[in-house]
């Protein structure tokens, strides 16, 4: 949940660099086993560089659903934790869990409110929870 120095955030970033050396991987093998696994034919959808550049935080393209799922299998995370980190850092979108984890809502800019419209975004998704089960 850090941010660049610009203000940027950069969930992906830190998420991929965390990973990839959790996992032991060089930035060429994490490269090689970013396969979408719906699309195995298409091969490696992540270069070695785009990884790196990524990982230190520089820019790079915001990456399409089948980057994403490539992304995911590569790093052997589940695809809703990678495709949470690009909407945070691509699109200023956070998700917000219900207190039993059940329910969730995609609030865009979640991170910059008051402490109190917070309060109000939990509440609700607390409300929608509960209604849900009637």
């Amino acid at each position: 949940m850090a941010s660049h120095a610009d203000g940027r955030r950069m969930d992906l970033s830190d998420l991929v660099r965390r990973r990839k050396e959790e996992l032991g991987l060089s930035f060429r093998a994490l490269a090689a086993a970013c396969v979408d696994p719906q699309q195995k034919e298409l091969g490696p959808l992540w270069g070695r560089t785009t990884l790196d550049t990524l990982s230190q935080g520089g820019k790079v393209k915001p990456p399409l659903l089948h980057e994403i799922r490539a992304l995911a299998h590569g790093l052997q995370l589940p695809l809703g934790l990678v495709q949470e980190a690009v909407g945070s850092q691509f699109h200023g979108i956070d998700t917000v869990w219900s207190e039993e984890g059940d329910v969730r809502a995609l609030v865009e800019g979640y991170r910059e409110m008051s402490p109190e419209d917070q309060a109000e975004v939990r509440a609700f998704i607390e409300a929608r929870r509960t209604a849900g089960r009637g």
